[in-house]
């Protein structure tokens, strides 16, 4: 036992389990209308940078609220630019002490034209500003362009997606050469690239180029999930995505049909590529990929997923936790609660490895520390919230 120190601060959290602040290592909090719109359609056209901004802070707020003390945000492509400036603005307030949110890492899109990520916005959009490029030097251009504006991850992509129009996810979306140049460009600049893949060829392109991490399960073969089990590199599902909860919330949203239909198509083949690279050993890092879908806060939801589908609630803690920080990089200060790490702790009323379900529920989230301070506490006799206003309480932009 750990001597206590003379004029320490006694917290007593009963009989809560106690564990590591959790990390969500793909997220988009910038996104349109994640909670404040109700069509995403008309968003993208009606907010200013300057309110998106405000936006990501409060999506980030929530995450933190429910345990989340770490996201690694996984960028935007907007009609006004990449707003990567304003996404590590949100980053360094926090940092500094001006405003409470969770510790972020801030990734950039760095795609080539016509990409799955360039396509998040409308073919006939306008695309100011330099928004993606073609051939390796062009794309090192914009990855310092990115690095510049101080992002900490390189965000691309090597294959076709799931939600945006007339896209299949077989596409290629970069070439090899390509691919190599932006990772030996993160690298060089000692940061990390993340490759968005939905297809064996593109998980065999990343590996190839020495990506730090996989983006999604989606289709898979044996020799391929042999590979990134051989190399030991990490793979976030991004289930949460791919659920008929959010495929709903997507088709209240405005969201077309045919991205509807793409998305169903989807889910089997996600769901089964999880428990395939699950029974190979795969590293696994939790990675919800919310943006549109599903609400901001509801992280936790993967972890159930995971359970549903076979991982064990250990195991699925894990990819919250010391899995999710060996994946980004930060394992020697988060992601286990251990001296000399810092002190990202969470009081959870239940037991997650019980009942994983536990960690949706707010009121079971009774305290949420961050490197020692406490930025939520509900434990009997107090109100500390992060974000006092309840889901669903604030109005819808375009009904205004």
């Amino acid at each position: 036992m750990l001597p206590i120190p003379q004029g320490a601060e006694v917290v007593d959290c009963g009989s809560c389990t106690l564990m590591p602040g959790m990390l969500d290592v793909h997220i988009h909090t910038m996104m349109f209308n994640c909670l404040t719109f109700h069509n995403y359609r008309v968003a993208q056209w009606e907010i200013t940078p300057e309110l998106q901004q405000m936006y990501g802070l409060f999506h980030a707020q929530l995450c933190f609220d429910m345990g989340f003390t770490t996201l690694r945000d996984m960028g935007l492509a907007a009609s006004r630019g990449l707003l990567v400036s304003e996404a590590c603005a949100i980053r360094d307030a926090i940092d500094a002490g001006i405003v409470e949110g969770p510790r972020m890492l801030v990734a950039a899109f760095t795609t080539i034209t016509g990409s799955h990520l360039d396509l998040i916005q409308p073919r006939a959009a306008l695309r100011v500003g330099f928004q993606t490029a073609d051939g390796p030097w062009e794309l090192r251009k914009l990855a310092r362009t990115n690095l510049l504006a101080g992002c900490d991850v390189i965000k691309t992509c090597a294959s076709g997606g799931g939600g945006t129009d007339k896209e299949e996810p077989d596409i290629r979306n970069m070439t090899q050469v390509e691919l190599d140049a932006l990772v030996d460009e993160a690298h060089a600049f000692h940061k990390t690239c993340a490759v968005h893949c939905f297809t064996p060829s593109a998980q065999r392109m990343a590996l190839e180029a020495g990506a730090d991490t996989i983006e999604h399960m989606v289709f898979s073969d044996d020799e391929t999930i042999g590979m990134i089990e051989d190399k030991g590199v990490y793979v976030t599902p991004t289930l949460s995505h791919r659920t008929d909860h959010a495929i709903r919330l997507r088709k209240e949203q405005g969201t077309s049909q045919f991205v509807l239909n793409k998305m169903k198509g989807l889910q089997e083949h996600c769901f089964g590529t999880f428990q395939k690279m699950y029974k190979a050993g795969v590293n696994i890092a939790m990675g919800t990929d919310m943006g549109f879908d599903p609400e901001m806060g509801s992280n936790a939801a993967e972890l159930e997923i995971y359970v549903k589908l076979g991982m064990t609630p250990m195991h699925a803690l894990q990819t919250a936790t010391i899995n999710a920080a060996r994946a980004i990089k930060v394992d020697s200060q988060l992601g286990t609660l251990e001296a000399g790490k810092l002190a990202d702790v969470i009081a959870v009323d239940g037991n997650p490895l019980e009942n994983i379900a536990c960690l949706k529920e707010k009121r079971n989230i009774q305290m949420v520390m961050k490197e020692g301070r406490i930025h939520a506490d509900r434990r009997p006799g107090r109100s500390k919230n992060v974000v006092s206003a309840e889901p669903g309480s604030w109005k819808i932009i375009d009904y205004l």
